[in-house]
């Protein structure tokens, strides 16, 4: 019975510190301009820590059209972006909390 509870313990602590490292890897912003037809959002962002990246503002690629039309310039955002060989993309998009 000891041993079972420190495995589920163990297991807890390790699902948490995966749920903070998918949580860390959103980076904030605020939607400056898009671009539906050539694809790309404008962002003013905080540090990117996955790419390495201090604040800015910059354009980036939309991974997927439809994540464009989920927000609109003046939005408070939480995103992921990938570097694709050079290529900045945003690959997921949220509101903010």
């Amino acid at each position: 019975m000891k041993h079972s509870l420190i495995g589920a313990i163990l297991l807890l602590a390790a699902a948490a510190a995966s749920a903070q490292a998918a949580i860390s890897d959103f980076a904030n912003g605020e939607v400056r301009k898009v671009d539906k037809a050539a694809g790309k959002i404008t962002l003013r962002h905080g540090e990117i820590k996955s790419l390495d990246m201090p604040p800015m503002t910059m354009v980036f690629v939309a991974g997927k059209p439809e994540l464009l039309d989920r927000v609109k310039v003046g939005d408070k955002v939480r995103f992921r972006a990938t570097n694709d060989g050079g290529t900045f993309k945003v690959t997921e998009i949220e509101a903010a909390p």
